[in-house]
């Protein structure tokens, strides 16, 4: 399966940032006053706990950014689920530079890794069902395309990646135009028509608002699942139907069986809990 990682451009300057961060202005001083600048290594990445993997080939490119000779063997691809103690890369070169970049290469692997483990465990509970986990814009700042990514690894799907690729009208919108229908009515005559809305809905007369005036998704907000079962009857497959608020892996197979399209969750990428990831010599 193509997971789309992302291309280089939109991740390498992260990656340049954080190698920058770490070296500071006298680089890694430990290191260097240890290590023979001859000193050749080879070095494995491990997972500590089960899990699934993301940003294998994205977070140990700061090797080679670091170092070009540096020499990396993949023992598997993104998206894999893996058992605890599972070999993930072997790495060849200088002891030096592996040493430098160990921690950037770490910190994000082990980000990403959580963030797909924590979509694949809700993708997991919700299997059958029909819906499909989606993810928000409640990113980490400067890190969305790798998150969103991740979430991609886990089996879910994405929501906007930004302001620019969608309409999302939600309640402070409403709260200036005036009504659902204004404000669908303003937006259908800036946007062009490539682009999908999406309205916020609180309750089912807003709701029926919403399909009225024609648009094409409907983000639930915070319903129970009656509430959401209703909304489902009410759009009868007219809009896409998007689950969000108070989701969590206790409840997330209830809110999914009312027949929702997605389920939007932003602590995913926001407070994943972090994957165990390693590197020794």
């Amino acid at each position: 399966m193509d997971l789309m990682p992302p291309r280089p451009i939109l991740y390498r300057p992260l990656l340049e940032r954080a190698l920058r961060e770490d070296l500071g202005r006298a680089g890694d001083l430990t290191t260097d006053a240890i290590i023979p600048t001859d000193r050749v290594v080879r070095a494995v990445i491990d997972a500590r706990p089960p899990g699934t993997i993301a940003g294998l080939r994205i977070a140990t490119e700061a090797f080679t950014v670091l170092d070009p000779d540096v020499t990396i063997e993949y023992l598997l691809e993104d998206g894999t689920g893996v058992e605890a103690g599972t070999d993930l890369a072997v790495v060849h070169g200088s002891a030096r530079s592996v040493l430098a970049a160990e921690r950037t290469v770490l910190n994000l692997l082990g980000h990403m890794c959580g963030v797909a483990t924590a979509t694949a465990a809700i993708a997991a509970r919700i299997a059958g069902t029909g819906a499909v986990v989606a993810d928000t814009r409640k990113t980490t700042p400067g890190m969305r395309a790798l998150e969103k990514y991740a979430v991609r690894c886990g089996g879910g799907a994405n929501h906007r990646f930004g302001l620019d690729d969608a309409v999302l009208i939600k309640d402070n919108h409403l709260a200036v135009a005036g009504s659902v229908t204004q404000a669908v009515q303003r937006v259908r005559s800036r946007v062009g028509h490539m682009i999908k809305i999406e309205v916020e809905v609180d309750d089912l007369d807003q709701l029926a608002e919403a399909l009225d005036a024609g648009v094409e998704a409907v983000l639930l907000d915070n319903m129970s699942p009656s509430q959401l079962r209703e909304a489902v009857e009410l759009v009868d497959g007219r809009a896409t139907t998007n689950a969000s608020g108070g989701i969590t892996p206790d409840n997330a197979r209830e809110m999914a069986e009312t027949g929702v399209d997605l389920l939007s969750i932003g602590w995913i990428t926001h407070s994943a809990p972090n994957f165990d990831v390693g590197l020794d010599f």
